[in-house]
């Protein structure tokens, strides 16, 4: 009966411990809830971030160029809206990409001006706005660029493309300048630059030009640094094309000029060349002007009427050098007109057929003379380019 009575808990040790276990097993219940309600917290998504804007350029930006591309990027939303106004509040074209994330203007800037932009971003939240005010170049100096030929024109197979910047500026970095004048032919022709001066460059092409060719031109300068505080003042383009291959060749020895139009000969011509004390140079001019009827005066070259000069009304001239070269009417030298060279250095030829040879020329042909006794043409000279062989042309004379 007192073993009936005996405390379950003393036998052998063993009721103690087993008594303890429901109050572990009650532990390990809270802890695995306590552990899985972290579980719950960590799964939970993280709020949006927030939306901003990249702008270029920067809030506070100096001296930005007018041509350099103004754009606002978005991270985390979309553009709402967004206007650039400059310091006036008129505002500058511009449109954002067809996804929203960013927006990019469209129109040029002016110089010496300050801009701001504007964009309205939207994420997840509320709206946003978000600005950058910048200011352009102010340059010291700004050059223009004058060019030969202009948009539109059809030139002979001769005919260089010629730039000058306008003098009343320092004279442009010859390679920046050179950078900002894109030249595209169809079909593609080997060509090069060359400096005549500090602000003459051509470009002309390794052989004469093929008839036919299409020459697009855009120079493309403003905006431009071009080198000692010079910014290019306005852009140009021009679209040219190439005519006939119209070369006349002038031989002093034989007094004839055979004039040749897409390799055939047309005619042949009796000329009068310059006389030895004054003859014509030799090489290969190109035409610049027509004059149905010009002055000729000596004395624009240094050789006065009582110098042995002349001071004479001429028909139908060609302008084909500065330095007072033309081929014209001279009916006072139809005698001599096939037998010898009479003139001051001109081409003379009868009234008929300088009229006919004024009809035929266009800017850009090509009139090459040989043997006519004097110096060869400068290339300096009106268009003497094709004066220097390309390996020198070719090398740019910077």
């Amino acid at each position: 009966m007192k073993l009936l009575g005996n405390p379950v808990g003393r036998q052998s040790g063993l009721p103690s411990r087993l008594l303890s276990l429901p109050v572990l097993g009650l532990v390990a219940v809270l802890v695995a809830s306590c552990s899985g309600a972290g579980s719950d917290l960590a799964d939970a998504p993280a709020p949006p971030p927030a939306p901003s804007v990249e702008f270029t350029p920067q809030n506070g930006a100096r001296d930005v160029s007018p041509t350099a591309p103004i754009s606002a990027k978005v991270a985390n939303g979309k553009i709402v809206n967004a206007t650039l106004t400059n310091q006036d509040g008129k505002p500058v074209a511009g449109a954002p990409a067809p996804d929203g994330l960013s927006w990019t203007s469209s129109e040029v800037l002016g110089y010496a001006k300050t801009y701001t932009l504007v964009a309205t971003v939207q994420g997840a939240g509320p709206p946003i706005t978000q600005q950058t005010t910048f200011s352009t170049v102010d340059p010291k100096d700004e050059t223009y660029v004058s060019m030969n030929p202009l948009d539109g024109q059809t030139v002979g197979v001769g005919q260089p493309l010629a730039f000058y910047f306008s003098k009343d500026a320092p004279a442009p970095d010859k390679a920046r300048a050179e950078e900002a004048i894109r030249i595209r032919t169809e079909p593609a022709v080997e060509g090069a630059f060359y400096w005549f001066n500090s602000r003459e460059v051509h470009w002309r092409p390794k052989e004469y030009w093929k008839p036919g060719t299409k020459v697009s031109v855009d120079v493309g300068v403003y905006g431009k640094d071009l080198g000692g505080g010079v910014w290019g003042q306005e852009d140009r383009k021009a679209t040219i094309t190439i005519g006939d291959a119209v070369i006349l060749r002038a031989d002093g020895a034989t007094h004839r000029m055979s004039i040749e139009v897409n390799g055939a000969v047309q005619r042949t011509l009796p000329v009068s060349l310059g006389k030895p004390e004054f003859p014509s140079n030799n090489g290969v001019h190109v035409v610049t002007e027509h004059h149905q009827t010009k002055i000729m005066d000596s004395s624009t070259y240094g050789l006065p009427v009582e110098a042995g000069g002349y001071r004479t009304p001429v028909s139908w001239a060609v302008r084909i050098s500065n330095g007072g070269e033309f081929l014209h009417a001279a009916p006072w030298s139809v005698g001599d007109q096939g037998r010898r060279n009479v003139s001051h250095g001109c081409i003379n030829m009868s009234m008929s057929d300088a009229k006919w040879v004024y009809d035929l020329l266009k800017k850009g042909d090509v009139v090459e003379i040989t043997n006519a006794g004097g110096p060869s043409l400068r290339s300096w000279d009106g268009f003497g380019d094709w004066q220097i062989p390309w390996e020198e042309w070719s090398r740019g004379n910077r």
